[in-house]
């Protein structure tokens, strides 16, 4: 029990960590990465809370907030690349 307490407790030294990086990056794409190293610690951090508290369902949260981070961090670096998330559609038969 002493051991997860002290990977949590590193895990939140790490989140931590990755604030400052957060608010400190000096480009958007280190940002983008802070977010989603940010996402991924915050995973490790609820799935060992529910297996620390013996609560199965932290499992199915952390895999849902996975899958948002992934959706989420692939939306915004397309939206830096391309300055748009869908590509508007000229239609030219009406004119």
């Amino acid at each position: 029990m002493v051991m997860f307490l002290a990977v949590a407790a590193a895990l939140f030294v790490a989140i931590l960590l990755v604030l400052i990086r957060l608010f400190a990056g000096p480009t958007v794409y280190d940002r983008v990465l802070a977010v989603n190293t940010f996402g991924t610690l915050t995973v490790l951090f609820l799935s060992l809370l529910g297996f620390i508290g013996e609560r199965p369902d932290f499992l199915d949260i952390a895999i849902l907030y996975a899958l948002i981070n992934f959706v989420s961090t692939i939306a915004i670096l397309k939206f830096f690349r391309y300055r748009a998330l869908g590509q508007a559609t000229l239609n030219t038969e009406d004119s």
